[in-house]
């Protein structure tokens, strides 16, 4: 404390020593000058007194209108602040000091311009090549406008050209330029700018140059329309493609995708440019559609391509119409389809004995107008191309009934009494015939089956005379042949007469049974139509 106090007396004798200087009054204005000012921004005026411990403020405009602002005293200096000012702020301010008996004046001029934000380019919506284009450019809240200039630009070309020079306006407004042109396909993409200039050489702002820019975004099209196949149009089966549809439109457009299935148009499930076709299959190939449209400018094209799914053979078919089994005599038509990529080539064979005969067809058709027995066979159709071989084989059955019917009568039809009679019939049919041999009978019918196309009649009579019937069939059809027989009594010698009459009277005891048994079996062989001893012997022994 002692040391404090010490120092703050020798402070005090050292002032007593310098002599006082006392300043001059004086005042200042800051900004100084000139203002220049945006419609909008805030404004803050200083006023600033020296020399004068309690000096007075006052502020003025010079034409006596409103100050447009707030004034607020801070001791030696003064603020008048305006929060956003307005063509109204564009004046001169006064500020006024006063220091006992003195005043002293100063005032700062304010001015105030527009130019707050870049154009606005407005383009007729529907924008199609060769029809008129309207383009409006508007350059908002301009102030003064009497000093605005604007161009219109086409890439580096000037278009419009227009200034506001007669334009008077006292508020900050937003002035419009509009200009037409017919539009043409090289300027698409082209850049549209409008340039709007305030080139006030007296006034102290930045930017006095404002720019806006847009591409000239027609709609058009849809043209040059192409699909484009990846790896190719044409793939091994099992492998994907994809197909793309590449077309010159804007907006872009809708496209559907459409598939030519034999004679109907079907739709394929994508909505998008890009149609994938995964582990492609023989059956996808075909005619695929792009169908593309332009909403807009209501406008359709479409492309197509060919797409081809390679395969070996495959859905061979072999068929014979009307039957696998025909009458002799019928048409026949042997048909073989197959499909498969590259073209599929189709070879018929007939194979007869181990041997092939490979037949000349039509569109894989080969016809028998009138089909024979020798037509019949084993038909194989091969199917093959670069990628593989396919086969299918079908029997061909020909039915014919019996024909060419040969009958043979061993001896002869007139035969003695006693003899046998061996009947043989061949013909010729398929499938196999069966023969019954009918002896027309008055009272009944007797029916005698055949052993191998053979009839035996044993020991004939009498009675055997008669007409035959020979009834040779098949399930396709009949063949019937009439067969004469005459049986003649045998004339006996009267010496061998006695010598049988003795021979039978010796054995007449073991005779008796052996003639018995003879007499059956001629009844049965007459009902039957053969004769066999053995059997007879068989049947009493």
């Amino acid at each position: 404390r002692k040391r404090r106090k010490r120092n703050v007396e020798n402070a005090a004798k050292f002032m007593r020593i310098l002599p006082v200087v006392v300043k001059a009054f004086e005042m200042e204005i800051t900004p100084a000058n000139r203002i220049v000012a945006q419609i909008g921004d805030a404004v803050v005026l200083t006023c600033n007194a020296t020399g004068c411990a309690s000096p007075s403020f006052s502020w003025r405009i010079q034409t006596d209108n409103p100050l447009g602002g707030t004034v607020t005293h801070h001791g030696t200096y003064s603020t008048l602040t305006m929060s956003a000012v307005n063509i109204n702020n564009a004046h001169d301010y006064l500020c006024t000091v006063c220091c006992k008996d003195e005043k002293k004046e100063k005032s700062v001029k304010i001015e105030v311009y527009s130019f707050p934000s870049d154009p606005v380019i407005e383009i007729s919506t529907s924008l199609a090549a060769g029809e008129q284009t309207i383009v409006i450019c508007k350059i908002p809240r301009v102030y003064p406008s009497d000093r605005l200039e604007v161009l219109l630009k086409k890439g580096d070309r000037v278009l419009h050209e227009q200034n506001f020079y007669e334009d008077h306006s006292t508020n900050a407004e937003t002035k419009t330029v509009t200009y037409s042109f017919n539009l043409t396909t090289e300027d698409i993409g082209k850049e549209i700018s409008c340039v709007a200039k305030l080139p006030i050489a007296d006034m102290d702002f930045e930017p006095k140059e404002r720019v806006t820019s847009q591409k000239l975004n027609a709609n058009f099209g849809p043209k040059n329309t192409v699909i484009i196949a990846s790896p190719s149009n044409s793939v091994m089966e099992g492998h994907s493609i994809n197909l793309t549809c590449v077309t010159d439109s804007n907006p872009p457009p809708q496209i559907v995708w459409r598939r030519q299935v034999a004679d109907k148009i079907v739709q394929c499930a994508s909505e998008n440019n890009v149609l994938t076709i995964p582990q492609a299959h023989f059956t996808d190939s075909g005619l695929y559609i792009c169908e593309v449209t332009n909403l807009l400018t209501n406008k359709t094209e479409k492309a197509t391509v060919e797409i081809v799914i390679q395969a070996p053979p495959k859905n061979t078919t072999l068929i014979i119409f009307p039957s696998n089994a025909v009458k002799q005599g019928e048409r026949v038509t042997i048909s073989c389809t197959s499909t498969g990529v590259p073209t599929v080539q189709i070879t018929l064979r007939k194979k007869t004995d181990g041997a092939i005969t490979t037949l000349k067809t039509q569109d894989g058709k080969y016809t028998l107008e009138s089909v024979l027995l020798k037509d019949a066979g084993i038909y194989e159709c091969v199917s093959s191309n670069e990628l593989g071989e396919e086969s299918q084989h079908l029997e061909l059955d020909v039915k014919v009934p019996p024909q060419n019917i040969t009958v043979l009568v061993h001896p002869s039809e007139n035969v003695q009494e006693g003899e046998n009679v061996t009947i043989t019939c061949s013909t010729y049919s398929n499938p196999p015939p069966q023969m019954i041999l009918k002896k027309v009978h008055p009272d009944k019918e007797i029916i005698l089956t055949s052993v191998n196309g053979t009839f035996v009649l044993y020991n004939v009579t009498e009675s055997d005379t008669g007409t035959y019937l020979l009834d040779v069939f098949n399930e396709v059809g009949n063949n019937i042949k009439m067969i004469e027989i005459a049986v003649v009594g045998r004339v006996e010698n009267p010496n061998q007469m006695m010598l049988v009459i003795i021979a039978f009277s010796c054995v007449t005891g073991i005779a008796v049974p052996v003639v018995a048994i003879l007499i059956y079996v001629s009844r049965q062989a007459k009902i039957n139509g053969s004769y066999s001893l053995v059997k007879a012997l068989r049947l009493k022994v």
